[in-house]
């Protein structure tokens, strides 16, 4: 019976870890990165053959980062203990190149909303709609995810979107929504729910700053384009 094959079963000078702390990290692959991340391979597939087909059958390190749980279920050699190590690293890459941690995060410009989530949406599978609550300031109070799916008026319904900025006594809101193909031109739904949810929050007195579409790298503003 054919043996796990762990990193220290490799040579000295092929071991990951070895060579991150003697050369430096940006001097490893992806699949080396990941490798150090999950310790051990399966039968038959050392720890960074398995690490090089995770990330082929996710499409890329980008495919990766933007993985869920469910994603992992069909692939040889990932268990849980596996897909929580992954899933954990990528939501701390995401926190550290989206969020501004224990700093006030200021909205200013369409940009500013977009570079705030843009890590965490751009790579989603699915389309996922999130608001940021801004005080009187434009300070970011919070994000919150809202729902997940495509976006129409059925599952957007404007008190899942407003309940937490009353809840949190925001002066204002900014909707955020990813589109997976990587084009956020919007569509016909995304202005109509653009428009029926900036009438809400006149009457609740929220004022509706803008409505982010992400695609990929690009983001396009409602505000921008003049419809909010």
């Amino acid at each position: 019976m054919s043996e796990i094959i762990t990193i220290k079963n490799l040579p000295e000078n092929e071991r990951p870890q070895e060579r991150l702390l003697r050369y430096g990290a940006e001097s490893l692959s992806n699949a080396e990165l990941l490798a150090i991340i999950l310790r051990t391979g399966i039968k038959n597939e050392n720890v960074i053959q398995l690490s090089n087909r995770v990330i082929k059958t996710q499409g890329g390190l980008n495919g990766l980062l933007g993985s869920t749980a469910e994603d992992f279920k069909e692939i040889k050699g990932i268990g849980l203990s596996k897909t929580a190590q992954i899933l954990a690293v990528a939501e701390i890459s995401k926190r550290f190149r989206s969020y501004k941690s224990g700093v006030d995060y200021k909205i200013s410009k369409p940009k500013d909303a977009a570079d705030l989530v843009k890590e965490s949406m751009k790579s989603l599978n699915k389309e996922v709609l999130k608001i940021i609550l801004l005080n009187t300031k434009n300070v970011v109070l919070c994000i919150k995810d809202v729902s997940m799916g495509s976006l129409n008026s059925s599952i957007v319904h404007p008190r899942e979107v407003f309940i937490e900025a009353v809840k949190k006594s925001a002066a204002s809101i900014i909707v955020c929504h990813n589109h997976p193909s990587g084009d956020p031109t919007p569509s016909k739904e995304d202005i109509n729910i653009t428009c029926r949810l900036k009438e809400c929050g006149k009457l609740l007195g929220i004022e509706f700053v803008d409505h982010i579409i992400i695609g990929g790298e690009t983001f396009i503003s409602l505000k921008e384009k003049g419809i909010v």
